[in-house]
């Protein structure tokens, strides 16, 4: 179980140009699963948050009573390594976005913990914060659940609000 309290939901994908990692949450202290990088199931959450991005960051601007943690996921390229990390807190700039790296980085060198960094829309792989406690979005980590050992998954959806 000591495992699964490290692997607080956070997706980091690529590593190499066939394959990808999802890592735990918010955190600096995460445990990283393998997907292909055309993944289908990676794919549709990908595409959901992209298609729900706008309404996300309209609520970010202005956040209703009883929601908090608004992350963004971004990649990261480093030469032929891609990584996805999430960004807490970001904004909005006139190019794109600019945030925080929450996530130690394992495959790519050009970032740290704790970096701010700069990127754009085009980035962003996935959104989420907390509504009354619970996870909205987060579609990545979603996927990562199928990964995960059903212990592991049942901890993490148990104690970090996951209703996926």
């Amino acid at each position: 179980m000591k495992l699964a309290a490290r692997a607080m939901i956070s997706l980091m994908l690529a590593l190499a140009p066939g394959s990808a990692g999802a890592q735990g949450a918010d955190s600096g202290d995460d445990k990283t699963v393998m997907f292909a990088r055309d993944d289908p199931d990676m794919a549709v959450a990908t595409a959901k948050a992209h298609a729900s991005l706008d309404e996300f960051l309209a609520l970010a601007e202005a956040p209703p009573s009883g929601t908090d943690r608004f992350k963004l996921k971004v990649e990261v390229r480093d030469g032929n390594v891609r990584e996805h990390f999430w960004v807490i807190p970001f904004r909005r700039t006139e190019t794109g976005f600019v945030g925080i790296l929450a996530n130690q980085p394992e495959a790519v060198r050009n970032v740290v913990l704790g970096q701010t960094i700069e990127f754009t829309r085009d980035d962003v792989s996935d959104w989420g914060y907390r509504r009354d406690g619970r996870q909205v979005g987060s579609f990545t980590v979603c996927v990562m659940f199928k990964r995960m050992s059903k212990d592991e998954a049942d901890y993490m959806r148990d104690n970090s609000g996951y209703d996926c």
